[in-house]
């Protein structure tokens, strides 16, 4: 059985902030992820994505603020059990959790963080009847390599922020692009909106609003899609890629059934220290909900960083925290 201070589940960017900050108050961290690497999301979904509000950074790819992540918190060693499933949850007459994965692999710890993102997600498809008979044949739901797209001609489907950043960086790689959406407005950035204005205007991106994308066809691989326009009516646009990028639908999977109070698929905590309704089991990051919640990055960061000060009290109930600056101590001999 694995024994730990702090059991992280889920290893995306918020469950591996938490170690560097448990690590600062010389916590030991173990975590466990579904995925068969950390990184959650920014490594599974969209490495190769810039992300341009964390702190410090105009602009940096997700799979490079997974590094530095790494990176950052390789002096104080956390242990991973990657590729399991967080399964069972169980609280010991002494106050420990016992977590047991799909695959059995038992870890013991006082204080549990439950850092899982959206959970298990699987994309929104539009209802178009033969778009199975395309996937990984021209058709993806997610990018996670953009040089896949050069010199390609695209049609990405979407009015939300993934779907304009997708577009707008995709008009620098792809031989043509067109961005399809069903509403005159969209829903993403004000200024991702304008930018695909002006890439629209200068001919960088073919922009068709009012319209969807209702038919596929090929001969084996995707090579034309039908698009019915509110004006225009029908239109066939010869293609190489689709990418319908409609938002993830969310599921707790097993953590839905440790008693914890729940409220629109995420988990409801305390804004004092994200705890939840059992007391020792936290959740932070995209998984939580609480009045004027956003769901960011740098969001998690803040939610990690007040949880684990609440961890150090019950892993350590007799000492008290002498919080210090890394400006001033640094991080050398803490690990």
């Amino acid at each position: 059985m694995i024994q730990t201070d702090i059991l992280i589940i889920g290893a995306g960017p918020t469950g591996l902030f938490a170690v560097f900050e448990a690590g600062l108050l010389r916590l030991r961290c173990h975590l466990i992820d579904s995925l068969p690497q950390a990184g959650g999301q920014l490594t599974e979904i969209y490495p190769k994505k810039p992300i341009y509000d964390i702190p410090g950074f105009p602009e940096v790819m997700a799979g490079k603020l997974v590094d530095n992540l790494m990176e950052q918190i390789a002096p104080f060693n956390p242990g991973f059990t990657l590729g399991e499933r967080a399964e069972t949850i169980d609280k010991q007459e002494n106050g420990q959790f016992v977590v047991t994965t799909n695959k059995g692999t038992q870890h013991r710890a006082p204080v549990v963080a439950i850092a899982g993102g959206l959970g298990s997600f699987e994309p929104r498809k539009p209802p178009i009847s033969n778009i199975s008979d395309y996937e990984d044949r021209g058709v993806s739901y997610i990018v996670k390599d953009p040089e896949v797209y050069r010199g390609q001609r695209i049609v990405i489907a979407g009015g939300g922020d993934s779907a304009l950043d997708w577009a707008i960086y995709l008009a620098k790689v792809a031989s043509e692009v067109t961005l399809v959406h069903r509403r005159e407005g969209f829903r993403g950035a004000l200024d991702s909106v304008e930018k695909i204005k002006e890439l629209s205007q200068q001919g960088r991106i073919n922009l068709l609003t009012s319209a969807q994308v209702v038919g596929l066809s090929g001969n084996g691989r995707l090579q034309a899609v039908d698009v019915n326009h509110k004006k225009e009516g029908a239109i066939k646009l010869e293609v190489d890629h689709f990418i319908p990028l409609f938002g993830l639908i969310p599921k707790l999977g097993p953590i839905g059934d440790w008693g914890l109070e729940i409220e629109n698929n995420a988990i409801k905590v305390n804004t004092f220290d994200y705890s939840t309704n059992i007391h020792g089991l936290f959740a932070i990051g995209d998984i939580n909900t609480y009045p004027g919640k956003l769901k960011l990055i740098l969001c998690g960061f803040h939610e990690a960083t007040l949880m684990c000060q609440s961890a150090f009290k019950i892993v350590n109930p007799d000492k008290k925290i002498s919080f210090k600056y890394t400006t001033v101590t640094g991080i050398d001999g803490l690990s």
